[in-house]
Protein backbone atom coordinates (compact mmCIF):
# COMPACT_ATOMS: atom_id res chain seq x y z
CA UNK A 1 0.00 0.00 0.00
CA UNK A 2 1.34 3.19 -0.95
CA UNK A 3 2.31 5.70 2.06
CA UNK A 4 -0.30 8.18 1.97
CA UNK A 5 0.94 10.49 4.20
CA UNK A 6 4.11 11.57 1.28
CA UNK A 7 1.46 10.80 -1.21
CA UNK A 8 -0.66 13.85 0.17
CA UNK A 9 2.56 16.15 0.27
CA UNK A 10 3.68 15.60 -3.33
CA UNK A 11 -0.01 16.47 -4.10
CA UNK A 12 -0.12 19.51 -2.38
CA UNK A 13 3.54 20.32 -3.36
CA UNK A 14 2.44 19.78 -7.16
CA UNK A 15 -1.15 21.69 -7.25
CA UNK A 16 0.61 24.65 -5.31
CA UNK A 17 3.40 24.40 -8.07
CA UNK A 18 0.64 24.37 -11.11
CA UNK A 19 -1.51 26.66 -9.41
CA UNK A 20 0.99 29.55 -8.77
CA UNK A 21 2.10 29.22 -12.41
CA UNK A 22 -1.42 29.22 -13.69
CA UNK A 23 -2.34 32.28 -11.83
CA UNK A 24 1.04 34.68 -12.71
CA UNK A 25 -0.62 33.20 -16.67
CA UNK A 26 -3.76 34.44 -15.82
CA UNK A 27 -2.71 37.28 -13.96
CA UNK A 28 -1.12 38.63 -17.14
CA UNK A 29 -4.17 37.39 -18.92
CA UNK A 30 -5.94 40.30 -16.23
CA UNK A 31 -3.33 42.98 -17.30
CA UNK A 32 -3.90 42.57 -20.79
CA UNK A 33 -7.82 42.42 -21.28
CA UNK A 34 -9.53 42.52 -17.88
CA UNK A 35 -13.09 41.76 -20.00
CA UNK A 36 -11.68 38.65 -21.24
CA UNK A 37 -9.77 37.76 -17.81
CA UNK A 38 -13.37 38.26 -16.39
CA UNK A 39 -15.32 35.69 -18.73
CA UNK A 40 -12.88 33.06 -18.51
CA UNK A 41 -11.92 33.07 -14.51
CA UNK A 42 -16.30 33.17 -14.16
CA UNK A 43 -16.05 30.09 -16.45
CA UNK A 44 -13.84 28.23 -14.29
CA UNK A 45 -14.89 29.72 -10.88
CA UNK A 46 -18.23 28.62 -11.68
CA UNK A 47 -17.78 25.18 -12.83
CA UNK A 48 -15.09 24.42 -9.04
CA UNK A 49 -18.13 26.35 -7.09
CA UNK A 50 -20.33 23.82 -8.80
CA UNK A 51 -18.92 20.70 -7.49
CA UNK A 52 -18.32 22.52 -4.05
CA UNK A 53 -22.14 23.11 -3.82
CA UNK A 54 -22.96 19.61 -5.36
CA UNK A 55 -20.44 18.22 -2.68
CA UNK A 56 -22.80 20.42 0.00
CA UNK A 57 -26.04 19.15 -1.31
CA UNK A 58 -24.80 15.51 -1.14
CA UNK A 59 -23.64 15.71 2.61
CA UNK A 60 -27.20 17.15 3.82
CA UNK A 61 -28.94 14.67 1.93
CA UNK A 62 -27.25 11.98 3.79
CA UNK A 63 -28.08 12.99 6.86
CA UNK A 64 -31.45 13.98 6.06
CA UNK A 65 -32.14 10.51 4.56
CA UNK A 66 -30.33 8.54 7.54
CA UNK A 67 -28.46 7.03 4.76
CA UNK A 68 -26.03 4.22 5.19
CA UNK A 69 -24.52 3.42 2.30
CA UNK A 70 -22.59 6.45 1.54
CA UNK A 71 -21.21 6.85 5.03
CA UNK A 72 -17.58 5.50 3.35
CA UNK A 73 -17.72 8.89 0.99
CA UNK A 74 -18.95 10.87 3.20
CA UNK A 75 -15.69 12.75 4.67
CA UNK A 76 -14.65 13.47 0.83
CA UNK A 77 -17.80 15.13 0.39
CA UNK A 78 -17.50 16.91 3.60
CA UNK A 79 -13.64 18.24 2.22
CA UNK A 80 -14.86 19.06 -1.17
CA UNK A 81 -17.71 21.14 0.48
CA UNK A 82 -15.55 22.85 2.83
CA UNK A 83 -14.15 24.39 0.11
CA UNK A 84 -16.21 27.16 0.46
CA UNK A 85 -13.99 29.76 2.08
CA UNK A 86 -11.54 29.31 0.01
CA UNK A 87 -13.96 29.98 -2.78
CA UNK A 88 -14.83 32.60 -1.30
CA UNK A 89 -11.35 34.61 -1.44
CA UNK A 90 -11.24 33.24 -4.95
CA UNK A 91 -13.99 35.19 -5.79
CA UNK A 92 -12.59 38.50 -5.25
CA UNK A 93 -11.14 39.05 -8.56
CA UNK A 94 -14.66 38.44 -10.28
CA UNK A 95 -15.91 41.39 -7.45
CA UNK A 96 -13.14 43.59 -8.95
CA UNK A 97 -13.67 42.65 -12.31
CA UNK A 98 -17.65 42.57 -12.16
CA UNK A 99 -18.30 46.15 -14.11
CA UNK A 100 -16.39 44.45 -17.46
CA UNK A 101 -18.34 41.59 -17.19
CA UNK A 102 -21.68 42.64 -15.92
CA UNK A 103 -23.54 45.51 -18.38
CA UNK A 104 -25.92 46.60 -15.88
CA UNK A 105 -23.35 47.32 -13.25
CA UNK A 106 -21.87 50.25 -15.16
CA UNK A 107 -25.06 51.45 -16.13
CA UNK A 108 -26.24 53.46 -13.32
CA UNK A 109 -27.04 56.56 -15.28
CA UNK A 110 -27.78 54.93 -18.40
CA UNK A 111 -31.68 54.22 -19.78
CA UNK A 112 -32.88 50.61 -19.81
CA UNK A 113 -36.59 49.71 -19.21
CA UNK A 114 -35.99 46.29 -18.47
CA UNK A 115 -32.99 46.90 -15.74
CA UNK A 116 -35.06 49.58 -14.35
CA UNK A 117 -37.99 47.12 -13.44
CA UNK A 118 -34.82 44.70 -11.65
CA UNK A 119 -33.06 47.55 -10.29
CA UNK A 120 -33.88 46.67 -6.56
CA UNK A 121 -32.47 43.52 -6.98
CA UNK A 122 -29.52 44.36 -9.75
CA UNK A 123 -27.39 46.68 -7.97
CA UNK A 124 -24.08 46.90 -6.84
CA UNK A 125 -24.29 47.41 -3.44
CA UNK A 126 -26.72 44.75 -2.85
CA UNK A 127 -24.63 42.29 -5.89
CA UNK A 128 -21.63 42.32 -2.71
CA UNK A 129 -23.82 42.22 -0.07
CA UNK A 130 -25.54 38.65 -1.29
CA UNK A 131 -22.16 37.71 -2.42
CA UNK A 132 -21.00 37.88 1.02
CA UNK A 133 -23.90 36.75 2.35
CA UNK A 134 -23.62 33.52 -0.33
CA UNK A 135 -20.50 32.39 0.51
CA UNK A 136 -21.02 33.20 4.35
CA UNK A 137 -23.99 30.77 4.29
CA UNK A 138 -21.81 28.02 2.49
CA UNK A 139 -18.83 28.46 4.87
CA UNK A 140 -20.67 27.71 7.91
CA UNK A 141 -22.77 25.16 7.26
CA UNK A 142 -19.78 23.57 5.74
CA UNK A 143 -17.71 23.83 8.74
CA UNK A 144 -20.46 22.93 11.54
CA UNK A 145 -21.27 19.91 9.24
CA UNK A 146 -17.75 18.29 9.10
CA UNK A 147 -16.80 19.78 12.51
CA UNK A 148 -19.37 17.90 14.23
CA UNK A 149 -18.26 14.78 11.67
CA UNK A 150 -14.52 15.21 12.94
CA UNK A 151 -16.06 15.36 16.59
CA UNK A 152 -17.60 11.96 15.94
CA UNK A 153 -14.76 10.63 14.85
CA UNK A 154 -13.07 11.04 18.70
CA UNK A 155 -16.19 10.59 20.50
CA UNK A 156 -18.33 7.96 18.58
CA UNK A 157 -21.66 10.30 20.44
CA UNK A 158 -24.59 9.93 19.21
CA UNK A 159 -25.26 14.03 19.71
CA UNK A 160 -23.34 14.23 16.69
CA UNK A 161 -25.66 12.47 14.44
CA UNK A 162 -28.63 14.15 15.27
CA UNK A 163 -26.11 17.88 15.43
CA UNK A 164 -25.56 17.33 11.79
CA UNK A 165 -28.93 16.04 10.98
CA UNK A 166 -30.34 19.29 12.63
CA UNK A 167 -27.94 21.43 10.76
CA UNK A 168 -28.97 19.52 7.72
CA UNK A 169 -32.15 20.20 8.16
CA UNK A 170 -32.12 23.83 8.03
CA UNK A 171 -29.35 24.23 5.86
CA UNK A 172 -31.21 22.47 3.12
CA UNK A 173 -33.63 25.33 3.02
CA UNK A 174 -31.07 27.99 3.14
CA UNK A 175 -29.06 26.30 0.66
CA UNK A 176 -31.85 26.45 -1.88
CA UNK A 177 -32.23 30.08 -1.54
CA UNK A 178 -28.33 30.83 -2.03
CA UNK A 179 -28.13 28.63 -4.72
CA UNK A 180 -30.92 29.83 -6.95
CA UNK A 181 -30.15 33.53 -6.50
CA UNK A 182 -25.98 32.89 -6.90
CA UNK A 183 -27.00 31.48 -10.66
CA UNK A 184 -29.35 34.24 -11.27
CA UNK A 185 -26.38 36.64 -9.60
CA UNK A 186 -23.33 35.28 -11.26
CA UNK A 187 -24.52 34.10 -14.57
CA UNK A 188 -28.00 34.95 -15.69
CA UNK A 189 -27.41 38.48 -14.98
CA UNK A 190 -24.90 38.08 -17.54
CA UNK A 191 -27.74 39.08 -19.91
CA UNK A 192 -30.12 40.91 -17.49
CA UNK A 193 -32.79 41.66 -20.29
CA UNK A 194 -33.17 38.03 -20.04
CA UNK A 195 -35.22 35.92 -17.31
CA UNK A 196 -35.93 32.31 -16.25
CA UNK A 197 -37.74 31.58 -12.94
CA UNK A 198 -36.45 27.65 -13.44
CA UNK A 199 -32.78 29.09 -13.39
CA UNK A 200 -31.77 28.30 -10.35
CA UNK A 201 -32.97 24.84 -10.62
CA UNK A 202 -30.74 23.98 -14.27
CA UNK A 203 -27.87 25.28 -12.14
CA UNK A 204 -28.25 22.42 -9.10
CA UNK A 205 -29.05 19.65 -11.35
CA UNK A 206 -25.77 20.30 -13.10
CA UNK A 207 -24.28 20.92 -10.37
CA UNK A 208 -24.71 17.37 -8.18
CA UNK A 209 -24.89 15.32 -11.49
CA UNK A 210 -20.98 16.61 -11.97
CA UNK A 211 -20.08 16.06 -8.46
CA UNK A 212 -21.30 12.78 -8.51
CA UNK A 213 -19.24 11.90 -11.51
CA UNK A 214 -16.29 13.77 -9.49
CA UNK A 215 -17.16 11.84 -6.53
CA UNK A 216 -16.88 8.29 -8.33
CA UNK A 217 -13.69 9.05 -9.62
CA UNK A 218 -12.56 10.11 -6.47
CA UNK A 219 -13.03 7.31 -4.55
CA UNK A 220 -12.08 4.88 -7.15
CA UNK A 221 -8.57 6.50 -6.83
CA UNK A 222 -8.85 6.68 -3.32
CA UNK A 223 -9.75 3.04 -3.11
CA UNK A 224 -6.54 2.00 -5.76
CA UNK A 225 -3.91 4.47 -3.03
CA UNK A 226 -5.04 3.14 -0.04
CA UNK A 227 -7.45 5.14 2.17
CA UNK A 228 -10.55 4.07 1.20
CA UNK A 229 -9.36 0.55 0.12
CA UNK A 230 -10.96 -1.10 3.22
CA UNK A 231 -14.50 0.77 3.16
CA UNK A 232 -15.43 1.45 -0.55
CA UNK A 233 -16.99 -1.70 -2.04
CA UNK A 234 -19.34 -2.65 -5.31
CA UNK A 235 -21.91 -1.24 -3.27
CA UNK A 236 -21.01 2.45 -2.89
CA UNK A 237 -20.09 2.68 -6.56
CA UNK A 238 -22.94 0.67 -7.93
CA UNK A 239 -25.08 3.42 -5.33
CA UNK A 240 -23.14 6.63 -7.08
CA UNK A 241 -23.93 5.45 -10.61
CA UNK A 242 -27.68 5.04 -9.85
CA UNK A 243 -27.98 8.89 -8.25
CA UNK A 244 -25.30 9.61 -11.38
CA UNK A 245 -28.45 8.31 -13.92
CA UNK A 246 -31.41 10.07 -11.81
CA UNK A 247 -29.71 13.13 -11.91
CA UNK A 248 -28.95 12.65 -15.92
CA UNK A 249 -32.68 12.45 -16.40
CA UNK A 250 -33.26 15.55 -13.92
CA UNK A 251 -30.84 17.44 -15.64
CA UNK A 252 -32.29 16.63 -19.06
CA UNK A 253 -36.19 17.31 -17.90
CA UNK A 254 -34.71 20.65 -16.39
CA UNK A 255 -33.23 21.76 -19.19
CA UNK A 256 -36.11 20.59 -21.52
CA UNK A 257 -38.96 22.12 -19.63
CA UNK A 258 -37.23 25.73 -19.52
CA UNK A 259 -36.65 25.51 -23.50
CA UNK A 260 -39.90 24.24 -24.28
CA UNK A 261 -42.02 26.89 -22.00
CA UNK A 262 -39.41 29.71 -23.47
CA UNK A 263 -39.41 28.48 -27.12
CA UNK A 264 -43.36 27.97 -27.11
CA UNK A 265 -44.47 31.50 -25.34
CA UNK A 266 -42.19 33.32 -28.11
CA UNK A 267 -41.79 36.44 -26.30
CA UNK A 268 -38.78 37.84 -28.08
CA UNK A 269 -37.26 38.73 -24.29
CA UNK A 270 -36.96 35.26 -23.78
CA UNK A 271 -35.80 33.32 -26.89
CA UNK A 272 -33.46 35.59 -27.84
CA UNK A 273 -30.97 33.65 -25.38
CA UNK A 274 -31.63 30.55 -26.99
CA UNK A 275 -31.33 31.95 -30.69
CA UNK A 276 -27.85 33.36 -29.51
CA UNK A 277 -27.17 29.84 -28.62
CA UNK A 278 -28.55 28.38 -31.50
CA UNK A 279 -26.46 30.31 -34.11
CA UNK A 280 -23.05 29.73 -35.23
CA UNK A 281 -20.43 27.37 -33.33
CA UNK A 282 -22.54 27.29 -30.32
CA UNK A 283 -25.59 25.53 -32.14
CA UNK A 284 -22.53 22.27 -32.35
CA UNK A 285 -22.14 23.00 -28.44
CA UNK A 286 -26.07 22.79 -27.86
CA UNK A 287 -26.02 19.62 -29.49
CA UNK A 288 -23.29 18.03 -27.50
CA UNK A 289 -24.73 18.83 -24.54
CA UNK A 290 -27.95 17.38 -25.76
CA UNK A 291 -26.23 14.24 -26.94
CA UNK A 292 -22.94 14.43 -24.32
CA UNK A 293 -24.78 15.69 -21.46
CA UNK A 294 -27.65 12.91 -21.74
CA UNK A 295 -28.55 11.11 -24.31
CA UNK A 296 -25.20 8.75 -23.96
CA UNK A 297 -24.90 8.60 -20.17
CA UNK A 298 -28.17 8.04 -19.88
CA UNK A 299 -28.06 5.17 -22.52
CA UNK A 300 -24.81 4.03 -20.77
CA UNK A 301 -26.21 3.66 -17.13
CA UNK A 302 -28.60 2.12 -17.89
CA UNK A 303 -27.54 -1.30 -17.26
CA UNK A 304 -27.10 -2.76 -13.55
CA UNK A 305 -23.95 -3.69 -14.04
CA UNK A 306 -22.71 -1.15 -15.89
CA UNK A 307 -22.63 1.19 -12.86
CA UNK A 308 -20.29 -1.25 -11.29
CA UNK A 309 -17.58 -1.42 -14.75
CA UNK A 310 -14.46 0.43 -13.81
CA UNK A 311 -13.85 0.47 -17.63
CA UNK A 312 -17.12 2.21 -18.61
CA UNK A 313 -17.46 4.01 -15.68
CA UNK A 314 -14.29 5.92 -15.06
CA UNK A 315 -14.06 7.34 -18.80
CA UNK A 316 -17.76 8.28 -18.21
CA UNK A 317 -17.22 10.55 -15.26
CA UNK A 318 -14.74 12.27 -17.01
CA UNK A 319 -16.57 12.61 -19.72
CA UNK A 320 -19.41 13.97 -17.72
CA UNK A 321 -16.98 16.85 -16.40
CA UNK A 322 -16.50 17.58 -19.91
CA UNK A 323 -19.84 18.32 -20.70
CA UNK A 324 -20.58 20.34 -17.16
CA UNK A 325 -17.52 22.79 -18.14
CA UNK A 326 -19.46 23.13 -21.72
CA UNK A 327 -22.89 23.50 -20.32
CA UNK A 328 -21.12 26.37 -17.75
CA UNK A 329 -19.61 27.80 -21.18
CA UNK A 330 -22.44 27.46 -23.19
CA UNK A 331 -24.56 29.61 -20.55
CA UNK A 332 -21.42 31.90 -19.79
CA UNK A 333 -19.27 32.81 -23.09
CA UNK A 334 -21.67 33.85 -25.69
CA UNK A 335 -21.83 36.95 -24.34
CA UNK A 336 -17.88 37.31 -25.04
CA UNK A 337 -17.40 35.33 -28.37
CA UNK A 338 -21.00 35.11 -29.65
CA UNK A 339 -19.46 33.22 -32.85
CA UNK A 340 -18.57 30.34 -31.22
CA UNK A 341 -16.85 28.38 -28.89
CA UNK A 342 -13.18 27.96 -28.59
CA UNK A 343 -10.44 27.48 -25.83
CA UNK A 344 -7.77 29.96 -25.27
CA UNK A 345 -5.07 29.68 -23.32
CA UNK A 346 -6.36 32.30 -20.42
CA UNK A 347 -9.35 29.70 -20.43
CA UNK A 348 -7.05 26.98 -19.30
CA UNK A 349 -5.23 29.35 -16.80
CA UNK A 350 -7.55 30.39 -15.33
CA UNK A 351 -9.09 26.88 -15.06
CA UNK A 352 -5.68 25.05 -13.79
CA UNK A 353 -5.35 28.19 -11.27
CA UNK A 354 -8.34 27.45 -9.38
CA UNK A 355 -7.84 23.56 -9.51
CA UNK A 356 -4.06 24.25 -8.58
CA UNK A 357 -5.16 25.90 -5.28
CA UNK A 358 -8.15 24.10 -4.14
CA UNK A 359 -6.24 21.05 -5.07
CA UNK A 360 -3.62 21.94 -2.64
CA UNK A 361 -6.49 22.67 0.00
CA UNK A 362 -8.04 19.82 -0.70
CA UNK A 363 -4.95 17.69 -0.20
CA UNK A 364 -4.48 19.14 3.42
CA UNK A 365 -7.71 18.29 4.47
CA UNK A 366 -6.75 14.67 3.87
CA UNK A 367 -3.57 14.48 5.21
CA UNK A 368 -4.76 15.93 8.50
CA UNK A 369 -8.09 13.98 8.45
CA UNK A 370 -9.25 10.25 8.55
CA UNK A 371 -10.26 9.56 5.18
CA UNK A 372 -13.94 8.56 6.25
CA UNK A 373 -15.90 8.56 9.42
CA UNK A 374 -14.20 6.20 11.60
CA UNK A 375 -17.10 6.21 14.52
CA UNK A 376 -19.96 6.67 12.81
CA UNK A 377 -23.24 4.30 13.83
CA UNK A 378 -23.88 3.29 9.87
CA UNK A 379 -20.41 2.28 8.97
CA UNK A 380 -20.90 -1.39 9.71
CA UNK A 381 -24.04 -1.22 7.47
CA UNK A 382 -22.29 -0.24 5.30
CA UNK A 383 -19.89 -2.74 5.03
CA UNK A 384 -22.21 -5.19 5.68
CA UNK A 385 -24.24 -4.40 2.52
CA UNK A 386 -20.81 -3.79 0.29
CA UNK A 387 -21.19 -7.02 -1.35
CA UNK A 388 -18.08 -7.92 -4.01
CA UNK A 389 -15.65 -5.50 -5.28
CA UNK A 390 -15.76 -4.26 -8.33
CA UNK A 391 -13.02 -6.68 -10.46
CA UNK A 392 -13.48 -4.98 -14.01
CA UNK A 393 -10.66 -2.58 -13.58
CA UNK A 394 -6.96 -4.56 -13.35
CA UNK A 395 -5.72 -2.85 -10.93
CA UNK A 396 -8.42 -3.80 -8.60
CA UNK A 397 -8.71 -7.38 -10.24
CA UNK A 398 -4.77 -8.09 -8.90
CA UNK A 399 -5.11 -6.57 -5.23
CA UNK A 400 -8.49 -8.46 -5.02
CA UNK A 401 -6.61 -11.70 -5.66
Amino acid sequence: MPDTGSFWIRARQVCAAVGIAAGAAAGIGWARDPGEFGFSYLLAFMFFLSLGLGALFLVMLHHLVDAGWSVPIRRVLEHLAMLAPALALLFVPIAIVAPQVYPWLAMADHPDAALESKRWFLNPAFFYARALAYFAIWSVLAWRLRAWSLRQDRSGAAECTRRMRRWSAAGMFLFAITVTLAAIDWMQSLQHHWSSTIYGVLFFAGSVWATLAWIFLAAAILRLIGPLREVVHARQFHDIGVLLLAFTLFYAYIHFSQYFLIWTAHIPEETFWYAQRGAGGWRGIGLWIVFGHFLAPFLLLLRIDAKQSMALMLPLCGWALLMHYLELAYHIMPVLRPDGFRITGLDMACLLAIDGALGAIFALFMSRHPAYPIRDPRLQEALAGAGTPPVSAPETAAEDA
